[in-house]
């Protein structure tokens, strides 16, 4: 997973890239306000670490987004090697 951000110090722009394996997912129901529920994705690499929290809109427009373009894929496997 690569993450890529912009952090405002002062008047100057500063762009922060980070890259590890994303380690869990959890899902944070609410089941008196389902509208409320998230995703968080947490990731860990050599040198940082961090959670992306995704609301359940924006996981629908990710999915709206993806779905179409998955059939360009075709059948996905993912390795996973040890070190």
């Amino acid at each position: 997973m690569q993450v890529k951000t912009k952090k405002q110090i002062s008047k100057d722009v500063v762009k922060l890239e980070s890259s590890g394996e994303l380690r869990e997912v959890i899902i944070n129901e609410d089941l008196l306000n389902p509208q409320e529920a998230s995703v968080a994705l947490c990731f860990r690499g050599e040198n940082s670490s961090g959670i992306v929290q995704l609301s359940a809109k924006e996981i629908d427009m990710i999915n709206k987004t993806i779905a179409p373009e998955m059939k360009k894929f075709g059948n996905i496997k993912v390795l996973k090697f040890g070190k």
